[in-house]
């Protein structure tokens, strides 16, 4: 039988309509401009930013260094020259504050014999302040136990003193670095000025490298918690405060129940001195604006920052994360590419490049604790943390990327990401590392977990580690470009579904 003319035409009219509304959410012809703008992230591409980024001139990028200062203002200038705004009240950087702390000197002297600090003690140089303390008399408190059942202090009043205890509860235990803690704030309550702790460990302070002995590193914030200066010393230097000759066997001894006084007489000076710096490393945001959900806000972000400079080794990062780095410049610019033919995200985009992953997960930290964008409004992060090599189990197959935390928090998420790959990329992905289970605990490790916290929706995309991983061999020859690039698209593509889509993404889901 014949089909009229007419209503064939009807029917392909319908049918084109349908097509065009939405498929899964997504116009079509939108998904269209995701190609088109998702293959210019290129090999060619990322190959280019990643040999400026992990190039001799960044110095290894470590945070709070020249070099991250350096990376900071080469990323600006990619953001910049796509056509980007700045994401930071108008500002490209969102600075934070870091704290590191450096000793000037330290000595402990005993009747006119002056011990040395790395050597016969370590002071807790981080909470430490400025000492100088003579004394004639030292208690020893034993345990420095005080609670309902026992009082080691046996009622003496310390006020302004020194004290001297044991770092261990019994003979054969491990340090219960708690129980230190309260030992430290029992202190603090008696009016303790300084605390003496003998240390089982204290013998390999002389094998420690000097040089880091006397330095923090970066640490996040002061602790204002008042605390007692804490001296960690050697069995030998308490010997020489209790007059006590043979100090090799003075914790065996204490531990079977020598008596020692609890005032012992002795001249005793203490020396510290420390110079305490504030430095300000920086997070990089670009902001895209979107159309008519702007309001609402999705985040790719990976970090700039790596380990720096040993000695005449620098460590370069080329995958860790200048390979994360390379692929958010590149994917922020293909946005703005697409904004600017008029084919910009619903939703807007922040591409935010942080510093401190290294030490701790600290820029992520700072930002998500002091955010540019209201947290209820960022609807997902999509974090890129090491994307350019091949790990050890998938050497025959390279095809392939860990997918992690794509199923903690919202039941949406896997599928957008899966959908995009087999749509698009067409990557093996591996969950893996995905099991709570995981030993490794990639979860908790990069700086999506942050966001994670607070009940954003997150994806970390990862190569898993390697050979070079943390290693001054980690370099730009040894990185896959293509499989870079590739990835780098999964990334896109997903967040183009995430930003274009008609509902936000549901937070539904709580593990781990």
């Amino acid at each position: 039988m014949r089909v009229p003319v007419i209503f064939i035409c009807l029917l392909l009219v319908n049918a084109a309509q349908a097509q065009v509304k939405t498929t899964n959410n997504v116009p079509v012809e939108n998904k269209s401009a995701a190609v088109k703008y998702g293959e210019t992230i290129t090999s060619a591409a990322v190959s280019k930013q990643l040999h400026i980024i992990a190039g001799a001139g960044m110095e290894g990028r470590e945070t709070a260094t020249a070099g991250q200062e350096k990376a900071a203002a080469y990323i600006i200038s990619q953001f910049k020259a796509a056509g980007l705004q700045p994401g930071v009240d108008g500002k490209w950087e969102q600075y934070y504050p870091l704290y590191a702390d450096s000793l000037l000197n330290s000595t402990i002297t005993v009747k006119e014999k002056t011990y040395l600090y790395g050597k016969d003690f370590l002071s807790d140089l981080r909470n430490g302040v400025a000492q100088d303390l003579s004394a004639t008399q030292v208690v020893y408190a034993d345990m420095g136990i005080v609670n309902a059942a026992q009082d080691d202090y046996r009622q003496q009043d310390v006020t302004g003193k020194v004290v001297m205890i044991r770092d261990v509860v019994k003979k054969g235990m491990h340090r219960d670095k708690s129980n230190l803690e309260d030992k430290i704030k029992a202190a603090h309550d008696k009016g303790v000025a300084a605390i003496l702790v003998i240390s089982p460990s204290a013998g390999r302070f002389s094998a420690l490298n000097q040089q880091k002995l006397r330095t923090t590193g970066l640490y996040w914030q002061k602790d204002t918690t008042a605390r007692p200066n804490v001296y960690f010393i050697t069995p030998a230097l308490a010997s020489a405060i209790m007059g006590i000759e043979n100090s090799e066997a003075l914790l065996e001894d204490l531990d079977n129940g020598k008596k020692v006084p609890a005032l012992i007489n002795t001249d005793i000076h203490i020396v510290f001195e420390k110079a305490a710096t504030i430095l300000h490393p920086s997070n990089v945001l670009a902001y895209l604006e979107g159309t008519d959900k702007k309001d609402e806000v999705v985040f790719v972000t990976a970090h700039y920052d790596h380990l720096g400079k040993e000695d005449d080794k620098i460590y370069y990062g080329a995958d860790d994360d200048g390979s994360g780095t390379s692929a958010v410049i590149e994917i922020a610019a293909a946005f703005a590419r697409a904004k600017k033919a008029g084919n910009g995200p619903r939703r807007s985009m922040v591409f935010m490049t942080v510093s401190g992953e290294e030490k701790g997960l600290l820029g992520s930290r700072y930002y998500t604790e002091h955010p540019v964008y209201p947290l209820e409004r960022t609807v997902a992060d999509l974090n890129i943390d090491m994307i350019g090599r091949i790990d050890p189990a998938h050497e025959k197959d390279t095809n392939y990327l860990y997918i992690i935390g794509d199923n903690k928090l919202s039941s949406e998420l896997r599928p957008i990401n899966e959908k995009a790959n087999n749509t698009y990329t067409q990557l093996k992905l591996d969950y893996k590392y995905n099991d709570p289970n995981d030993p490794e605990g990639f979860y908790y490790r990069s700086d999506h977990y942050m966001f994670a916290q607070h009940g954003i929706p997150i994806i970390f995309y990862f190569n898993g580690t390697h050979a070079d991983y943390h290693a001054h061999t980690d370099t730009v020859e040894k990185i896959s470009y293509e499989l870079l690039a590739k990835r780098a698209r999964l990334v896109f593509y997903t967040a183009w579904d995430i930003a274009n889509r008609d509902r936000k993404l549901v937070v539904d889901r709580h593990e781990r």
